[in-house]
Protein backbone atom coordinates (compact mmCIF):
# COMPACT_ATOMS: atom_id res chain seq x y z
CA UNK A 1 0.00 0.00 0.00
CA UNK A 2 1.38 3.98 -0.70
CA UNK A 3 0.94 6.45 1.97
CA UNK A 4 -1.60 9.41 0.86
CA UNK A 5 -2.93 12.71 2.32
CA UNK A 6 -6.57 13.10 2.68
CA UNK A 7 -8.82 15.96 4.23
CA UNK A 8 -11.51 14.79 6.60
CA UNK A 9 -13.87 17.75 8.35
CA UNK A 10 -10.98 20.03 7.79
CA UNK A 11 -8.56 17.85 9.08
CA UNK A 12 -5.35 16.86 7.29
CA UNK A 13 -4.79 12.94 7.72
CA UNK A 14 -2.13 10.61 6.38
CA UNK A 15 -4.11 7.13 5.07
CA UNK A 16 -3.20 4.31 2.76
CA UNK A 17 -4.17 3.26 -0.33
CA UNK A 18 -7.16 0.25 0.06
CA UNK A 19 -8.19 1.82 2.82
CA UNK A 20 -12.10 3.13 3.09
CA UNK A 21 -13.61 6.29 4.70
CA UNK A 22 -14.77 4.91 7.60
CA UNK A 23 -11.20 3.31 8.49
CA UNK A 24 -9.65 6.76 7.85
CA UNK A 25 -12.11 8.53 10.14
CA UNK A 26 -11.61 5.92 13.04
CA UNK A 27 -8.29 5.94 12.96
CA UNK A 28 -8.18 9.99 12.56
CA UNK A 29 -11.14 9.80 16.13
CA UNK A 30 -13.87 10.93 13.79
CA UNK A 31 -17.54 8.43 14.54
CA UNK A 32 -19.29 7.68 11.28
CA UNK A 33 -22.25 6.42 12.31
CA UNK A 34 -23.21 2.86 10.88
CA UNK A 35 -25.60 -0.08 11.09
CA UNK A 36 -24.77 -2.83 9.08
CA UNK A 37 -21.20 -2.68 9.56
CA UNK A 38 -18.78 -5.02 11.54
CA UNK A 39 -15.40 -4.96 12.06
CA UNK A 40 -15.31 -8.51 12.04
CA UNK A 41 -17.26 -8.47 8.53
CA UNK A 42 -16.96 -7.39 5.04
CA UNK A 43 -18.28 -4.20 4.34
CA UNK A 44 -21.51 -4.21 1.86
CA UNK A 45 -22.54 -0.63 2.35
CA UNK A 46 -26.13 -2.12 2.78
CA UNK A 47 -27.82 0.36 5.68
CA UNK A 48 -26.75 4.03 3.97
CA UNK A 49 -26.44 5.26 7.85
CA UNK A 50 -22.86 5.80 7.40
CA UNK A 51 -23.06 8.30 3.97
CA UNK A 52 -20.42 11.25 3.74
CA UNK A 53 -20.01 14.26 1.15
CA UNK A 54 -17.19 14.10 -0.81
CA UNK A 55 -15.79 17.09 -2.86
CA UNK A 56 -15.93 16.35 -6.20
CA UNK A 57 -18.84 13.61 -6.30
CA UNK A 58 -22.25 13.98 -7.49
CA UNK A 59 -23.85 12.12 -4.75
CA UNK A 60 -23.21 10.73 -0.90
CA UNK A 61 -20.89 8.02 -0.29
CA UNK A 62 -21.24 5.18 1.99
CA UNK A 63 -18.30 5.45 4.02
CA UNK A 64 -17.48 1.78 4.70
CA UNK A 65 -17.32 0.82 1.25
CA UNK A 66 -15.53 4.10 -0.90
CA UNK A 67 -12.01 4.03 -1.02
CA UNK A 68 -9.93 7.21 -0.54
CA UNK A 69 -7.97 8.50 -2.97
CA UNK A 70 -4.62 11.13 -2.99
CA UNK A 71 -6.28 14.67 -2.19
CA UNK A 72 -9.86 14.04 -1.03
CA UNK A 73 -11.68 15.73 0.95
CA UNK A 74 -14.26 14.45 2.95
CA UNK A 75 -17.14 16.17 4.62
CA UNK A 76 -18.42 13.46 7.98
CA UNK A 77 -20.97 16.24 9.56
CA UNK A 78 -22.43 18.41 6.41
CA UNK A 79 -25.85 19.67 6.81
CA UNK A 80 -26.52 17.37 3.48
CA UNK A 81 -24.87 13.83 5.02
CA UNK A 82 -26.66 14.37 8.25
CA UNK A 83 -30.28 14.57 6.39
CA UNK A 84 -29.86 12.04 4.64
CA UNK A 85 -28.64 9.81 7.29
CA UNK A 86 -31.68 10.79 9.15
CA UNK A 87 -34.28 10.07 6.44
CA UNK A 88 -32.48 6.80 6.21
CA UNK A 89 -33.05 6.06 9.97
CA UNK A 90 -36.50 7.16 9.84
CA UNK A 91 -37.86 4.97 6.74
CA UNK A 92 -35.92 1.75 8.86
CA UNK A 93 -38.38 3.43 12.44
CA UNK A 94 -41.20 3.13 9.55
CA UNK A 95 -41.22 -0.77 10.28
CA UNK A 96 -39.98 -1.35 13.32
CA UNK A 97 -41.65 -1.69 16.58
CA UNK A 98 -41.33 1.39 18.99
CA UNK A 99 -41.28 -1.05 22.31
CA UNK A 100 -37.62 -0.19 23.66
CA UNK A 101 -38.98 0.12 26.99
CA UNK A 102 -39.60 -3.69 27.14
CA UNK A 103 -37.19 -4.64 24.26
CA UNK A 104 -34.58 -7.17 25.63
CA UNK A 105 -31.97 -5.12 24.16
CA UNK A 106 -32.78 -1.22 25.47
CA UNK A 107 -29.50 0.30 25.90
CA UNK A 108 -27.42 -2.01 23.92
CA UNK A 109 -29.52 -1.47 20.33
CA UNK A 110 -27.70 0.28 17.93
CA UNK A 111 -30.73 1.61 15.87
CA UNK A 112 -32.04 2.72 19.48
CA UNK A 113 -28.61 4.99 20.10
CA UNK A 114 -28.76 6.49 16.71
CA UNK A 115 -32.22 7.23 17.40
CA UNK A 116 -31.34 9.15 19.91
CA UNK A 117 -28.40 10.81 18.46
CA UNK A 118 -30.71 12.04 15.74
CA UNK A 119 -33.63 13.31 18.18
CA UNK A 120 -36.34 10.37 16.26
CA UNK A 121 -38.84 9.86 18.50
CA UNK A 122 -40.95 8.29 15.15
CA UNK A 123 -41.25 8.03 11.48
CA UNK A 124 -42.97 10.51 9.45
CA UNK A 125 -44.13 8.32 7.23
CA UNK A 126 -46.84 5.65 7.44
CA UNK A 127 -47.08 2.54 6.05
CA UNK A 128 -47.90 -1.06 6.38
CA UNK A 129 -45.99 -2.51 8.86
CA UNK A 130 -44.67 -6.27 9.50
CA UNK A 131 -46.61 -8.45 12.13
CA UNK A 132 -44.43 -11.44 12.35
CA UNK A 133 -45.07 -14.21 14.64
CA UNK A 134 -42.63 -14.26 17.15
CA UNK A 135 -41.94 -18.68 17.31
CA UNK A 136 -39.19 -20.46 16.34
CA UNK A 137 -38.25 -23.90 17.19
CA UNK A 138 -34.51 -23.91 18.51
CA UNK A 139 -34.24 -23.83 21.92
CA UNK A 140 -30.98 -21.41 21.81
CA UNK A 141 -32.23 -17.83 20.57
CA UNK A 142 -35.56 -16.26 20.10
CA UNK A 143 -36.07 -14.69 16.23
CA UNK A 144 -37.98 -11.58 15.82
CA UNK A 145 -38.05 -10.63 12.21
CA UNK A 146 -40.55 -7.38 12.74
CA UNK A 147 -37.12 -6.03 14.65
CA UNK A 148 -35.33 -7.09 11.63
CA UNK A 149 -33.58 -4.12 9.74
CA UNK A 150 -32.26 -5.96 6.81
CA UNK A 151 -28.34 -5.09 7.31
CA UNK A 152 -27.52 -8.94 6.69
CA UNK A 153 -24.94 -9.16 9.57
CA UNK A 154 -26.58 -12.36 10.46
CA UNK A 155 -26.10 -14.20 7.17
CA UNK A 156 -22.60 -12.78 5.96
CA UNK A 157 -21.52 -13.74 10.18
CA UNK A 158 -22.43 -17.02 8.94
CA UNK A 159 -20.85 -17.32 5.69
CA UNK A 160 -17.68 -15.24 6.78
CA UNK A 161 -17.01 -16.20 9.98
CA UNK A 162 -18.54 -20.00 10.70
CA UNK A 163 -18.63 -21.19 6.71
CA UNK A 164 -21.93 -22.39 7.08
CA UNK A 165 -24.34 -20.26 5.06
CA UNK A 166 -27.47 -21.45 6.76
CA UNK A 167 -29.43 -18.63 6.56
CA UNK A 168 -29.17 -16.26 3.20
CA UNK A 169 -31.69 -13.42 2.56
CA UNK A 170 -35.25 -14.47 1.46
CA UNK A 171 -37.84 -13.34 -0.91
CA UNK A 172 -37.56 -9.64 -2.25
CA UNK A 173 -38.88 -6.36 -1.51
CA UNK A 174 -40.85 -5.28 1.09
CA UNK A 175 -40.46 -9.21 1.89
CA UNK A 176 -37.44 -9.34 2.46
CA UNK A 177 -36.01 -10.82 5.46
CA UNK A 178 -33.27 -13.44 6.56
CA UNK A 179 -33.67 -17.07 7.00
CA UNK A 180 -33.41 -20.45 6.23
CA UNK A 181 -34.06 -22.77 3.35
CA UNK A 182 -37.95 -22.77 2.45
CA UNK A 183 -38.44 -20.22 5.25
CA UNK A 184 -37.97 -23.15 8.02
CA UNK A 185 -37.02 -23.31 11.72
CA UNK A 186 -33.52 -23.18 12.18
CA UNK A 187 -33.36 -26.06 14.13
CA UNK A 188 -34.37 -28.08 10.46
CA UNK A 189 -31.38 -25.82 8.49
CA UNK A 190 -27.76 -26.74 8.79
CA UNK A 191 -27.39 -24.42 11.46
CA UNK A 192 -24.71 -25.20 14.05
CA UNK A 193 -25.97 -22.69 16.42
CA UNK A 194 -22.48 -21.17 16.78
CA UNK A 195 -24.76 -17.74 17.83
CA UNK A 196 -22.42 -15.34 15.74
CA UNK A 197 -25.38 -14.03 14.09
CA UNK A 198 -26.57 -13.01 17.21
CA UNK A 199 -23.77 -11.57 18.70
CA UNK A 200 -23.17 -9.42 15.63
CA UNK A 201 -27.21 -8.64 15.10
CA UNK A 202 -27.53 -4.62 16.00
CA UNK A 203 -31.11 -4.82 17.04
CA UNK A 204 -33.35 -7.46 19.39
CA UNK A 205 -34.30 -9.27 16.42
CA UNK A 206 -31.98 -12.03 17.89
CA UNK A 207 -31.89 -12.77 21.32
CA UNK A 208 -30.36 -15.34 22.99
CA UNK A 209 -33.88 -17.26 25.19
CA UNK A 210 -31.54 -17.57 28.60
CA UNK A 211 -31.54 -13.94 29.09
CA UNK A 212 -34.87 -13.04 28.72
CA UNK A 213 -36.47 -10.84 31.12
CA UNK A 214 -32.80 -11.60 33.54
CA UNK A 215 -31.96 -7.87 32.86
CA UNK A 216 -31.22 -4.86 31.36
CA UNK A 217 -27.81 -4.64 29.36
CA UNK A 218 -26.23 -1.99 31.52
CA UNK A 219 -26.85 -4.25 34.54
CA UNK A 220 -24.43 -6.96 33.60
CA UNK A 221 -20.26 -7.15 34.33
CA UNK A 222 -18.39 -8.31 32.09
CA UNK A 223 -15.47 -11.11 33.12
CA UNK A 224 -13.38 -12.29 30.70
CA UNK A 225 -13.23 -15.85 30.92
CA UNK A 226 -11.55 -19.06 29.03
CA UNK A 227 -13.88 -21.74 27.85
CA UNK A 228 -14.02 -25.10 30.05
CA UNK A 229 -15.03 -27.21 27.20
CA UNK A 230 -12.29 -28.43 25.30
CA UNK A 231 -8.40 -27.47 25.10
CA UNK A 232 -8.41 -24.97 22.30
CA UNK A 233 -8.53 -22.22 24.83
CA UNK A 234 -11.25 -20.08 23.32
CA UNK A 235 -12.05 -16.72 25.39
CA UNK A 236 -15.19 -14.79 25.75
CA UNK A 237 -16.77 -12.46 28.43
CA UNK A 238 -19.40 -14.23 30.77
CA UNK A 239 -22.72 -10.88 31.47
CA UNK A 240 -22.77 -11.42 35.13
CA UNK A 241 -26.18 -9.86 37.43
CA UNK A 242 -26.06 -10.72 40.58
CA UNK A 243 -23.69 -13.82 41.09
CA UNK A 244 -25.24 -15.31 38.45
CA UNK A 245 -24.43 -16.08 34.52
CA UNK A 246 -26.71 -14.24 32.21
CA UNK A 247 -25.40 -14.63 28.36
CA UNK A 248 -21.93 -14.84 26.81
CA UNK A 249 -20.71 -12.18 24.67
CA UNK A 250 -17.60 -12.43 22.02
CA UNK A 251 -14.19 -11.73 23.03
CA UNK A 252 -12.92 -10.08 19.48
CA UNK A 253 -8.69 -10.11 20.62
CA UNK A 254 -9.22 -13.37 22.11
CA UNK A 255 -5.71 -15.53 20.40
CA UNK A 256 -7.41 -18.27 19.82
CA UNK A 257 -10.64 -17.43 18.76
CA UNK A 258 -10.74 -14.56 17.69
CA UNK A 259 -14.61 -13.77 18.80
CA UNK A 260 -15.69 -16.98 17.33
CA UNK A 261 -17.23 -19.13 19.77
CA UNK A 262 -19.20 -22.59 19.18
CA UNK A 263 -22.61 -23.58 20.44
CA UNK A 264 -20.90 -24.91 23.44
CA UNK A 265 -19.64 -22.04 24.23
CA UNK A 266 -21.82 -19.80 23.59
CA UNK A 267 -25.24 -21.64 25.19
CA UNK A 268 -23.85 -24.09 27.12
CA UNK A 269 -22.70 -22.65 30.71
CA UNK A 270 -26.47 -23.07 32.16
CA UNK A 271 -25.00 -25.90 33.92
CA UNK A 272 -22.89 -23.55 36.05
CA UNK A 273 -26.22 -22.50 38.10
CA UNK A 274 -27.90 -26.41 37.43
CA UNK A 275 -29.20 -27.29 41.21
CA UNK A 276 -28.01 -30.77 41.12
CA UNK A 277 -24.10 -29.71 40.42
CA UNK A 278 -21.85 -30.43 42.76
CA UNK A 279 -21.00 -27.85 45.69
CA UNK A 280 -18.74 -29.72 47.72
CA UNK A 281 -16.62 -33.04 47.55
CA UNK A 282 -17.95 -35.97 48.71
CA UNK A 283 -16.33 -39.24 49.98
CA UNK A 284 -17.12 -42.61 51.55
CA UNK A 285 -15.71 -42.87 55.13
CA UNK A 286 -16.07 -46.51 55.84
CA UNK A 287 -15.61 -48.49 53.07
CA UNK A 288 -19.72 -49.86 52.53
CA UNK A 289 -20.72 -46.51 53.84
CA UNK A 290 -22.73 -43.46 52.12
CA UNK A 291 -21.16 -40.61 50.19
CA UNK A 292 -20.79 -37.91 52.91
CA UNK A 293 -20.22 -34.05 52.50
CA UNK A 294 -16.00 -33.39 53.24
CA UNK A 295 -13.55 -30.99 53.34
CA UNK A 296 -11.34 -30.60 49.80
CA UNK A 297 -8.54 -30.75 52.30
CA UNK A 298 -10.11 -34.32 53.91
CA UNK A 299 -10.80 -35.44 50.09
CA UNK A 300 -7.33 -34.63 48.73
CA UNK A 301 -6.09 -36.40 51.35
CA UNK A 302 -8.09 -39.57 51.23
CA UNK A 303 -7.42 -39.54 47.36
CA UNK A 304 -3.19 -39.20 47.61
CA UNK A 305 -3.42 -42.08 50.67
CA UNK A 306 -5.35 -44.50 48.55
CA UNK A 307 -3.36 -43.68 45.47
CA UNK A 308 0.21 -44.15 47.58
CA UNK A 309 -1.96 -47.65 48.93
CA UNK A 310 -2.63 -48.54 45.41
CA UNK A 311 0.96 -47.79 43.63
CA UNK A 312 2.86 -49.46 47.25
CA UNK A 313 0.59 -52.56 46.19
CA UNK A 314 -0.13 -53.39 43.69
CA UNK A 315 3.31 -51.32 41.27
CA UNK A 316 3.39 -48.24 39.21
CA UNK A 317 1.44 -49.89 36.27
CA UNK A 318 -1.70 -50.62 38.05
CA UNK A 319 -2.71 -46.85 37.97
CA UNK A 320 -4.09 -45.32 34.48
CA UNK A 321 -4.54 -41.87 33.65
CA UNK A 322 -7.48 -40.57 31.38
CA UNK A 323 -7.03 -37.01 31.32
CA UNK A 324 -10.22 -34.79 29.49
CA UNK A 325 -10.52 -32.18 26.41
CA UNK A 326 -12.66 -30.28 28.70
CA UNK A 327 -9.88 -29.41 30.32
CA UNK A 328 -7.20 -26.65 29.40
CA UNK A 329 -3.69 -27.88 27.71
CA UNK A 330 -1.59 -26.69 30.73
CA UNK A 331 -4.16 -28.73 32.98
CA UNK A 332 -3.88 -31.75 30.69
CA UNK A 333 -0.14 -31.70 31.11
CA UNK A 334 -0.05 -31.44 34.32
CA UNK A 335 -2.05 -34.33 34.77
CA UNK A 336 0.51 -36.47 32.36
CA UNK A 337 2.95 -34.85 34.55
CA UNK A 338 1.93 -36.06 37.49
CA UNK A 339 1.44 -39.37 36.35
CA UNK A 340 5.11 -40.14 34.76
CA UNK A 341 6.44 -38.36 37.54
CA UNK A 342 4.91 -39.24 40.65
CA UNK A 343 2.94 -42.53 40.03
CA UNK A 344 5.36 -43.46 37.42
CA UNK A 345 3.49 -44.96 34.66
CA UNK A 346 3.13 -44.49 31.10
CA UNK A 347 -0.30 -44.87 31.07
CA UNK A 348 -1.92 -42.01 29.64
CA UNK A 349 -4.81 -41.55 27.84
CA UNK A 350 -6.87 -38.82 26.36
CA UNK A 351 -10.74 -39.02 25.47
CA UNK A 352 -10.39 -37.25 22.46
CA UNK A 353 -7.37 -39.27 20.84
CA UNK A 354 -9.52 -40.86 18.13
Amino acid sequence: MVAINVTIDGKRVSAQTGQTVLEVAERSGIKIPTLCHHPALAPIGACRVCLVEIVGQRTLQPACTFQVTEGMEIHTRSAKAESARKFVLELILSDHPLDCMTCEMAGHCELQDLAYQYGIKESRFAGVQHEYAVTDANPFYERDYNKCILCRRCTRACAELNGVEAISMLWRGFDSKPGTAFDGDMADSTCEFCGMCVEVCPTGALVPKQRAGKGREWEFTQVATTCSYCGVGCQFYLDVKDGKIIKTTSKWDAPANHGLMCVKGRFGWDYVHHPDRLTTPLIRRTKDGELEEATWDEALDLVAKRLGEIKAQYGSDAFGCLSSAKCTNEENYVMQKFTRAVMGTNNVDHCARL
